[in-house]
């Protein structure tokens, strides 16, 4: 029997662009070009057998992601909010500016103190916030919406110009080519009228229990990757979206495998799966994004793992140095610590929720017994740093095992290496919003 792969029988509308005669014209640029235009399916019009290699990947992730949330440490959201805030890093990583995990969990302590961050910080924590939110949103005799989709684009649009977030586009876009014109462009996503019937289908698909979860993930991502529906944060909440799904069908209760860190990690597969996704066979790109899934789920019961032998270690030390009663803050603060691997005395008060005379008197017995490590010997704003902790994430924020020694290169070599080998820069608005 010949297996039938997925189609994805889009199509391509022509049409003319004519320059607005308010905006600037380069010498040069004609005032008027053909351009081609997608229109991809309606996901609920698909017909769906993968074929043996894919759906082999897609039951290995599966497999993975169910073994991952087997696994509950004794703060189940402080490990959960790790695995968040990894693949929020990952995320803006694919198509945003970079940032690491030490960088991240300083800024984040910053925040916590009422700092101003920079914008790669706000962003990557914006993102953290979304997927949180997403997380949240109920599930038991609710259909999620278009207004969620809305409402988690808003959540990650924290930069200025603001007038976009969780608005529809008015305008045409298009990824790569000039900025003046389509003509040349590498896609261009359907025209404007077309996005808010298209986001109702995706929306529609994300309610669907027909699908595997992994399948249905993947189709939710890329459909809306293509359909580009906002000015900017399109890669980001078509990645919150996946996560949905896949908590939403109850694959992922407590930990969603950072799917991301393996797509940032292998940017070019990426490319060439959204590619294939976008014209004709999108078996591809689900088969990629379950292998994708698979390591991920893997990578992070590997890192769980290792964190908690960490935190049993500095339980160790505390016991050990100082033998504070059991229900001392301190323990309260090594609990935390997971979420939080940079802390100061404003996130630790927010985070354990004990009175500041107690957080005082825990920071003091962590940093005696070396579980925290002073950032700055200064007497104000002070931060420490939990004892290993960020080495570990580094280690998993660039996609390796615990104990890889090259992981710290790794990392570096990867904050200054080139573009990713994904779709170019979306081009059509006043001013471009990431």
């Amino acid at each position: 029997m010949t297996e039938t792969r997925l189609r994805m029988p889009g199509r391509h509308i022509p049409l003319v662009w004519r320059h607005d005669p308010a905006r600037y014209l380069p010498p040069g640029q004609p005032e008027t070009c053909e351009y081609r235009a997608f229109m991809p399916a309606r996901l609920a019009d698909l017909g769906l057998m993968l074929d043996g290699a894919a759906a082999g990947a897609v039951s290995d992730a599966e497999g993975a992601i169910h073994e991952l949330n087997l696994r509950a440490p004794g703060a189940l959201g402080f490990f959960a909010r790790l695995m968040l805030r990894t693949e929020a890093l990952a995320s803006c990583r694919l198509r945003g500016p970079r940032l690491d995990a030490r960088r991240l969990a300083r800024a984040e302590s910053s925040a916590d103190a009422g700092f101003r961050v920079g914008v790669a910080p706000r962003l990557v924590l914006a993102t953290v916030d979304a997927m949180q939110f997403a997380r949240n949103l109920p599930v038991a005799d609710r259909r999620f919406t278009t207004g969620d989709i809305a409402a988690i684009h808003r959540r990650l649009m924290v930069l200025p110009p603001r007038r976009s977030a969780g608005v529809v586009r008015a305008s045409q876009c298009w990824e790569g080519g000039n900025v003046d014109n389509p003509g040349g462009a590498d896609f261009v996503p359907p025209p404007p009228r077309h996005v808010n019937s298209l986001l109702a289908d995706l929306a529609d698909a994300v309610n669907r229990d027909d699908l595997p979860p992994v399948v249905q993930a993947a189709l939710v991502q890329a459909q809306f990757d293509t359909i580009l529906p906002f000015e900017g944060g399109n890669g980001r909440t078509g990645r919150v979206l996946a996560q949905l799904v896949l908590r939403r069908r109850g694959l992922a209760p407590v930990f969603v495998p950072p799917v991301g860190v393996v797509l940032a990690a292998e940017r070019e597969a990426y490319g060439e799966g959204l590619r294939a996704f976008r014209f004709g066979d999108p078996v591809e790109w689900v088969a990629a994004y379950a292998r994708a899934a698979a390591r991920a789920a893997r990578l992070a019961a590997l890192h769980l793992e290792a964190v908690g032998d960490l935190q049993a270690e500095w339980r160790r030390r505390l016991g050990a140095w100082a033998s504070p009663r059991s229900d001392a803050a301190a323990w309260a603060v090594i609990d935390v610590l997971p979420a939080r691997p940079v802390i100061s005395t404003a996130s630790a008060l927010v985070a354990t929720r004990r009175a500041k005379s107690a957080v005082h008197g825990a920071i003091r017995q962590l940093v005696e017994s070396g579980v925290l490590i002073p950032l700055s010997s200064s007497k104000r704003n002070r931060q420490w740093e939990a004892s290993g902790l960020l080495k570990l994430l580094e280690g998993l924020d660039v996609g390796v095992a615990p104990g890889v020694k090259s992981a710290g290169r790794l990392a570096r070599r990867r904050r200054v290496s080139g573009a990713a080998v994904i779709p170019g820069p979306i081009h059509g608005f006043p001013a471009q919003v990431w």
